[in-house]
């Protein structure tokens, strides 16, 4: 029973790319592979903070690279948000914070 709960959510993940420290090439590589070998529908760039800028120029990259033919992308409805996350300070201390998120889904052409 736990392992198909797993594998579930495993299937719900594989559309969605987190946008973090790595180098901007990895990230287009990984929405080329979404796109163009898995067929999924839709694909979900989601970052925060300081990497929000990246996701937008990593959607926008897919978007005009795929602008015709049967792997065209479109941008869908983009969501904007907080989360509020524990931060630990130097002493030890934790307090909250929140912290902006994008979501910027990529919907492949049928």
């Amino acid at each position: 029973m736990e392992e198909e709960k797993t594998k579930e959510r495993k299937k719900i993940d594989d559309n969605i790319i987190y946008i973090g420290g790595k180098p901007f090439p990895n990230y287009v590589m990984a929405v080329i592979t979404q796109i163009t070998k898995k067929k999924l529908g839709e694909i979900r760039i989601i970052a925060r903070v300081k990497f929000i800028s990246k996701a937008v120029d990593i959607a926008e990259l897919a978007r005009n690279k795929f602008s015709e033919g049967e792997n065209k992308v479109t941008i869908g409805v983009i969501k904007i948000g907080s989360e509020r996350f524990e931060k630990t300070e130097p002493d030890g201390r934790g307090r909250e914070i929140n912290v902006s998120v994008i979501e910027i889904p990529l919907i492949r052409a049928k």
